[in-house]
């Protein structure tokens, strides 16, 4: 029985791009893998980046109402004492 070269050449040409196939695949899962890896960590980090903003947030807004509250009695007050003002002006012209 004789081989032909031809015919071996192929059959070997096969078993190399065979074998190249699955050395690439495992090389490409391994790559894929580290590259999810990176990015969920990147998301976690982004993620929790996220939870910092909104627990700060929540503490400006109380702060904000806060002084909210404080201008509205500033003004109430404010608004007392130029009636007060108001008075003594009145007070003074009259006596002048």
């Amino acid at each position: 029985m004789t081989i032909d070269v031809p015919v071996l050449v192929g059959v070997l040409g096969l078993v190399v791009a065979g074998l190249g196939y699955i050395i690439n695949r495992d090389r490409d899962r391994k790559n894929d893998t580290k590259q999810d890896a990176q990015v969920s960590a990147q998301l976690q980090h982004i993620s929790e980046g996220v939870n910092d903003i909104r627990i700060d947030l929540k503490a400006s807004e109380r702060q904000m109402m806060i002084y909210g509250e404080r201008i509205t009695r500033v003004e109430e007050s404010n608004k007392q004492a130029h009636h007060r003002i108001n008075k003594l002006e009145d007070k003074c012209d009259d006596e002048n």
